[in-house]
């Protein structure tokens, strides 16, 4: 049986490093877990702890109800993260994860007076730009299953296997919900540094469409495309690990660190 939200910290760190100069912190997709980000952990500075984060309804937070919009969903996340930010931090967040990072940033800033040192946007439009298709998240089950497979970021044999898929569809209806109620309002722009990652076959999201987060930032923007479809984080990540990597390491080098949270 589910329960309702509690304080509980969706914070993971499978490899804790005291000596990191910045914190990680990862968004996955709709629908994904923490372990999207595994393979990160020995393939990015030494400098950087990744903390890849496990939202309510998966994984270590699977008894916990998915949340089925963004504003509570920011706002549980905001206190888990806390106890974290007692050293300069930064965002990366692919799909639902660009967006739930872009309004926990903007949330932190307008509440607590403090910001990731840069926010990583990846696979998503610019949050000003409304979403041109009809909600899927109510769709009848094989409706829905059938929107699933066009996106092509679920694999065919989960699609294909009725017990795992049971288990699944509320929570990607819950993060399609998540999405599909959002309602951008506008802010004081970010005064954090954005980087937008996109796929250059991504159907879902134009390269016009990723440039306008560019709006979203008093501080440097920057975009890199990489080959693949929506769901290049994993088709095209040796490359992108790269990308961010070099990002990261110019960071710590540079050592210009907006001023920690104390918790």
């Amino acid at each position: 049986m589910k329960t309702t939200h509690t304080h509980n910290s969706c914070v993971t760190c499978p490899y804790p490093n005291s000596q990191a100069s910045v914190r990680l912190f990862c968004f996955p997709y709709a629908g994904g877990s923490s372990l999207v980000f595994r393979p990160w952990f020995n393939n990015l500075p030494k400098t950087v702890e990744v903390c890849p984060i496990e939202l309510p309804g998966r994984g270590s937070q699977m008894r916990l109800t998915p949340f089925s919009q963004l504003e509570p969903l920011v706002e549980f996340l905001a206190s888990a993260l806390l106890p974290h930010l007692d050293k300069p931090f930064a965002f990366f967040g692919h799909s639902m994860g660009a967006l739930v990072s872009f309004e926990l940033a903007r949330l932190l800033c307008r509440e607590y007076d403090t910001s990731p040192i840069h926010l990583f946007v990846s696979g998503r439009r610019a949050p000003q730009i409304p979403d041109p298709k009809p909600p899927v998240h109510a769709l009848n089950e094989p409706e829905f299953i059938e929107e699933l497979y066009r996106l092509n970021g679920t694999p065919k044999a989960v699609l294909e296997n009725a017990e795992l898929m049971q288990l699944l569809i509320p929570i990607l209806r819950a993060d399609f919900a998540v999405l599909e109620t959002y309602v951008y309002a506008p802010e004081p722009t970010l005064n954090c540094p954005i980087t937008a990652f996109g796929g250059l076959e991504d159907s879902e999201v134009s390269y016009d469409e990723l440039q306008a987060w560019r709006e979203q930032t008093n501080a440097a923007f920057s975009e890199q495309m990489f080959p693949g479809d929506h769901f290049f984080l994993h088709s095209a990540q040796s490359l992108l690990l790269q990308s961010l990597s070099r990002e990261l390491e110019r960071m710590t080098n540079d050592g210009k660190f907006f001023t920690p949270m104390t918790p």
